[in-house]
């Protein structure tokens, strides 16, 4: 009697197995696709979209402070006047830099590690846009610099 059953077992468990694994001739061989918008479908976006300050916001001045905050910048967007000084502040666990793409002044930081901090004076009006390049499309700010 445990003959029959050892051996269904044994039986099941091939049959199981024999059904696992590639459907194709090659072990080594990449998926295939069906087409090639598919591919372009999950493509990253690594573009960043800055944000404008509202023409609202309040002028600052003096030392103004900027947060790096669970991969992401607050505020994104501000005014301030000519000769005031930036600081940024990362307070995320991973490494984080500054780095300006356009703008009347060009800067751009070592990484930031965690409390680590980068200041810059703006000396000159118009408009900064700056990310932090290792996480562009979450990090990325505007400052409009006036007199």
């Amino acid at each position: 009697m445990r003959r029959p059953t050892t051996t269904l077992i044994v039986i099941c468990a091939l049959t199981l197995t024999a059904g696992c694994g590639s459907s194709s001739n090659s072990a080594s061989s990449p998926p295939a696709t069906t087409s090639s918008s598919a591919a372009v479908g999950l493509k990253a976006n690594t573009t960043p979209h800055y944000a404008s300050p509202p023409a609202s916001a309040q002028v600052q001045s003096g030392v103004v402070q900027i947060a790096y905050r669970n991969i992401s910048i607050s505020p994104d967007a501000l005014k301030v006047k000519v000769g005031s000084t930036i600081r940024w502040t990362n307070y995320d666990s991973v490494e984080h830099n500054v780095t300006s793409k356009e703008g009347p002044q060009r800067f751009a930081s070592k990484q930031l590690g965690e409390n680590a901090t980068f200041e810059v004076k703006l000396t000159r009006p118009g408009v900064i846009h700056y990310q932090c390049t290792i996480h562009p499309t979450t990090m990325n700010g505007t400052i409009e610099v006036v007199k």
